[in-house]
């Protein structure tokens, strides 16, 4: 496409966008470009619809951390999370052909096809923690990475891939993560410990960490006692692994 062809009140504001991340109309129009206009600019080619209300520039490119950044400003509580989370702080047992990306949330939602066409991820909105939690706890973007994407310290997305076990995670992976995770801050799992609600996760943190003689174990006992239940919870990993939570 010619570039002069643009109109000349496009070409000024194409200079104040940002490249590598979908465009909405609220972002457009705090640039004073309508919907309307907007609209008639994509059909005219000059933006690329990605769906309704989402644009990009046209031959543009759009990267992860992009698309992560605008994704959080639609949903609530947004950030990468579990499995994900811990491999980009560096705790991973294998590096995958292709990154499948562990989303979390506070409300239901369906990813969009655009993003997910680009980047294999799925997204969950199950809540770990009560209502008390202070905003973002344990939610931090990396030291070199895109300050508006947040992704979960170590201590929150092992309790996040905890609660995946039987989902979408096996129990043998999720045995070797938690062993190779080292240098665990007490303080920030304990007040993580405090607000968790849901029993399988502190039960298999108790466990795994008994059974590893982690240096939390103690710490992880204790919460499992205080938050109760039944005798006896049973997970059972994708592949039939079996194991038996019970009560302290």
């Amino acid at each position: 496409m010619d570039s002069t062809a643009f109109p000349v009140s496009f070409k000024v504001l194409l200079a104040s966008l940002p490249r590598g991340e979908p465009l909405s109309t609220a972002a457009l129009q705090a640039r004073g470009l309508s919907a309307f206009r907007a609209s008639a600019l994509a059909r005219s080619g000059w933006l690329t619809h990605l769906a309704r209300g989402v644009y990009m520039l046209p031959g543009d490119t759009l990267t992860r951390d992009g698309s992560l950044a605008y994704l959080s400003t639609q949903t609530p509580g947004f950030h990468v999370g579990s499995k994900t989370a811990l491999a980009w702080r560096g705790v991973s047992l294998n590096i995958a052909f292709r990154e499948h990306l562990s989303l979390w949330g506070d409300t239901p939602r369906r990813l969009p096809e655009w993003f997910t066409q680009r980047f294999p991820a799925g997204y969950q909105a199950a809540q770990l923690f009560d209502a008390t939690l202070p905003t973002a706890f344990g939610l931090q973007p990396l030291p070199a990475g895109d300050p508006r994407v947040l992704v979960s310290v170590p201590e929150r997305a092992m309790l996040e891939l905890l609660s995946d076990v039987g989902k979408v995670q096996s129990l043998t992976e999720t045995r070797e993560l938690v062993e190779g995770l080292s240098g665990l801050r007490t303080k920030v799992l304990d007040e993580l410990l405090t607000h968790t609600t849901r029993i399988k996760v502190v039960r298999m943190a108790a466990t795994l960490a008994a059974s590893m003689k982690l240096p939390w174990a103690t710490l992880a006992n204790k919460h499992s006692k205080r938050i109760g239940g039944g005798a006896r919870w049973v997970a059972v990993g994708r592949s039939g692994e079996r194991l038996d939570l019970r009560r302290p």
